[in-house]
C-alpha cells in the first residue's frame, strides 16, 4: 500500500525518481477525474454556451482597443517601439547580471505584490528575466488601454477589467516551470505536491458541479451556530423570505429604541457575527441595544418572482411589524449593509412618500445609492449581458450562487483566485481555517426578479440617483428622506467604492454623517475595538470630491464602532429594562441563528 503523498523517506539531494513516477501517476489520475468532473455538466446541460458568451464579450471589448491602435499606424508603431526598447534594456541588464555585474532592474513589482517575494525571482537571471518581461508586457498593455483614442469610458473600463484578468492569469508565478519556488517544492517532494493538488482540484470541480469552486479555507473547521454565528438569541418571526432574530440582552438596561439590521442577501448575515471577538452584533448588544437582524432565505425556484417590492414588504416592513409586536416600539434605527443598504434606502424613499416614519434614523455600511462610480462590477451590467443573464435565470428561477462568488473573486484576481490556485493546486497545501473566508464561500442564490431589477435599475440605468425609480407605483425621491443618515464607506472597497458612497451621500434630504474607514468592504466594517486596527475619518460637509473631503477630515486610529454608537445614543438616549426574546407578543420559533442560514446554494 502506498504511503500518503509526501510522507515517504527523507529527501536526498537528488529526486527519488521511483517516487516521482508514482506521484506522476497519481497526478494524471487526478487530472482525469478533474476533466471528467468538468465535462459532465457540459454534456448534461450545455454549460459551454454560457462560458462562450462570457468570453465573447471580453474578446469584443479588447478587440475594440486593438482597432483603436491599428487605425493609426504611426501611433501603433510608436507603441511597438516603446515595448521593444524596454525589452532591449531588459536583455542588456540580464547580460550584465549574468557576467556578475550590478544592473538596475528595468521593471520592479509593486511593494504589495507577494507573487515575486522568493529571493530567486531576483537572484536567478532566468527567473528575474521572466518576472521583468511579464511586468513590462502587462504594464505596456495597461498603457495601451489607457491611451487608446476614441473609446467610450464604459468600453475602456471593461477593457481594463478584462486585461486585469488576463494579466493576472498569465503571471509566471502561476506555472510550475516558470516559478522557482514551485520547482524547488516539486523536486523536494518528488512531485507529491502536484499529486495532492490535482486530487484537490478534482474534488473542487466536482463540488462546483463542473465549475471550479476554489477552496479558500478548511470548511470542516466551522459549524454555524457552534463556533460561528453564536451570539445568543431567538428567531421570533418567519415568512417566505426572512427569519427575524432577536438577540438576548446582556445589560440590565437597554436603549428604548430598537436596532434593525438589514444585511445583504448576497452571502449571509453572519458576516456581522463571525465569532465573539469580531461580532458587531454581539458588541452592539453589549452596548445596550435591543438588536434584531434579518436572515434572508436562500432562494429557490419558487422565489423566482420575488422582486425588490417583495423584499421591502416581506423583509423590512414585516420586520418592523414584528419588532413592534415584540417590544411595543413603533420606531427603530436601522442598518443596511451593501445591497441591504440599497434596499433600505429605497424603502426609506418609499416610506417618505407615504409619510411612514417608523425608521427614525438609518446607517449604511458600504452601500450604494448612486451607481455612477460603482467600480468593476459595472463590467457585468451592460444591456447585452443582463439580457443573457435574465434568460439564464428564467430557466432556473434564480442566479446560481457561484456566479456572484466568481464575480467578487474577479475584482481581486491575484489575491482571491491565483494565489489559491498556486498554494492549493500546485503546492498541494490545503488552506487553513479562516472564518471570514468560510463565510465568503457560503454563497447564496439570487431570485430572478430581484436580481434583474437590481442590475437594470441600479447598475445599468442608475434610476434611484436620477429620481426615476418606481416601486409599487411610487416614484422614489431620496431628497424626501429627512431622517438622520450615518453613511460608512471604506477606503479600499472594490464592491462599493468610497467615491461612489460619498457621492450617494449628497442625495439625501436630511443630515448625513459621512465616515470613511480604513481597509475594505469587509475588514473596514468588521473591525472590532478589541484590536486597534486601521483608522477612520470624520467631520466635514459632504461637498466636492472625496479627496477634498479627506483633506479636511479628522483622522482617528482604530475602529469607528464607538463613534457610531455615540451617534445612535445621542438621538434617542432613553433606556428601559432589558427585553428578553419572547417577552412580547411573539413566541420564539427556534434558537439563533435559525434555519434559513443553514440553506446551501
Amino acid at each position: 500500500m502506498d504511503k500518503p503523498y509526501g510522507e515517504q523517506k527523507a529527501q536526498s539531494s537528488a529526486p527519488d525518481f521511483e517516487e516521482l513516477s508514482r506521484n506522476m501517476v497519481r497526478f494524471f489520475e487526478g487530472a482525469g477525474k478533474a476533466t471528467a468532473a468538468y465535462l459532465k455538466p457540459l454534456e448534461e446541460r450545455g454549460a459551454a454556451a454560457e462560458i462562450a458568451g462570457e468570453a465573447s464579450d471580453a474578446i469584443r471589448t479588447l478587440g475594440r482597443v486593438a482597432e483603436a491602435w491599428m487605425s493609426d499606424p504611426q501611433k501603433s508603431l510608436e507603441a511597438q517601439t516603446r515595448l521593444s526598447s524596454q525589452f532591449l534594456d531588459l536583455w542588456a541588464s540580464t547580460l550584465r547580471k549574468a557576467q556578475g555585474e550590478t544592473a538596475e532592474p528595468v521593471a520592479e513589482p509593486d511593494a504589495k505584490d507577494n507573487r515575486f517575494k522568493d529571493p530567486e525571482w531576483s537572484e536567478n537571471p532566468v527567473f528575474d528575466f521572466l518576472k521583468q518581461a511579464y511586468l513590462i508586457s502587462s504594464r505596456w498593455a495597461e498603457d495601451l488601454v489607457e491611451e487608446a483614442e476614441g473609446l467610450d469610458e464604459r468600453t475602456r473600463h471593461k477593457a481594463q477589467f478584462y486585461l486585469k484578468q488576463i494579466s493576472s492569469a498569465l503571471s509566471p508565478s502561476n506555472f510550475l516551470l516558470t516559478n522557482p519556488e514551485l520547482i524547488r517544492e516539486t523536486l523536494k517532494e518528488n512531485g507529491a505536491n502536484l499529486a495532492r493538488g490535482m486530487a484537490m482540484l478534482a474534488e473542487d470541480i466536482k463540488a462546483g458541479r463542473g465549475e471550479l469552486k476554489i477552496r479558500q479555507t478548511d470548511p470542516s473547521s466551522f459549524k454555524i451556530g457552534v463556533n460561528i454565528a453564536t451570539t445568543p438569541g431567538k428567531v421570533i418571526f418567519r415568512n417566505d423570505l426572512i427569519e427575524l432574530i432577536q438577540y438576548a440582552p446582556v445589560t440590565e438596561q437597554v436603549l428604548k429604541r430598537p436596532l434593525l439590521i438589514v444585511p445583504p442577501w448576497i452571502n449571509k448575515y453572519y458576516i456581522l457575527d463571525l465569532n465573539p471577538e469580531k461580532s458587531f452584533i454581539r458588541w452592539a448588544v453589549s452596548q445596550g441595544l435591543t438588536v434584531f437582524c434579518i436572515s434572508w432565505v436562500n432562494p429557490e425556484a419558487q422565489h423566482a418572482e420575488k422582486g425588490f417590492e417583495h423584499y421591502m414588504r416581506e423583509g423590512i416592513f414585516a420586520a418592523l411589524d414584528a419588532i413592534e409586536q415584540a417590544t411595543g416600539e413603533k420606531k427603530v434605527t436601522a442598518i443596511g449593509y451593501c445591497v441591504g443598504g440599497t434596499l433600505l434606502a429605497i424603502t426609506l424613499a418609499y416610506m417618505a412618500a407615504k409619510r411612514d416614519r417608523r425608521i427614525d434614523s438609518a446607517t449604511f455600511f458600504t452601500a450604494q445609492v448612486d451607481f455612477t462610480y460603482a467600480g468593476d462590477l459595472k463590467v457585468f451590467a451592460d444591456e447585452e449581458q443582463i439580457r443573457i443573464l435574465e434568460a439564464e435565470m428564467k430557466k432556473r428561477g434564480y442566479l446560481e450562487g457561484s456566479r456572484m462568488a466568481n464575480a467578487f473573486n474577479m475584482l481581486r484576481p491575484t489575491d482571491l483566485i491565483w494565489s489559491n490556485v498556486v498554494n492549493v493546486y500546485l503546492k498541494g497545501q490545503p488552506p487553513t481555517a479562516f472564518d471570514l473566508l468560510y463565510w465568503n464561500s457560503d454563497s447564496t442564490r439570487m431570485p430572478a426578479a430581484n436580481h434583474a431589477f437590481y442590475l437594470r435599475n441600479c447598475y445599468l440605468e442608475n434610476k434611484l440617483a436620477k429620481g426615476e425609480m418606481e416601486l409599487a407605483g411610487v416614484r422614489l425621491d431620496l431628497k424626501k428622506v429627512k431622517a438622520p443618515i450615518f453613511n460608512l464607506a471604506t477606503k479600499e472597497d472594490h464592491i462599493a467604492p468610497a467615491r461612489s458612497v460619498f457621492h450617494g451621500s449628497k442625495l439625501f434630504g436630511g443630515p448625513v454623517d459621512f465616515v470613511l474607514a480604513g481597509s475594505g468592504h469587509i475588514a473596514g466594517v468588521v473591525n472590532s475595538p478589541t484590536k486597534t486596527k486601521y483608522q477612520y475619518w470624520t467631520d466635514g460637509p459632504v461637498e466636492g470630491e472625496l479627496e477634498e473631503w479627506v483633506a479636511k477630515a479628522t483622522e482617528t486610529p482604530g475602529t469607528w464602532w464607538p463613534y457610531w454608537f455615540s451617534w445612535i445614543e445621542k438621538q434617542a438616549p432613553k433606556r428601559v429594562p432589558a427585553r428578553e426574546p419572547g417577552g412580547g407578543r411573539l413566541e420564539p420559533l427556534c434558537d439563533a441563528p435559525g434555519t434559513y442560514v443553514h440553506m446551501k446554494a
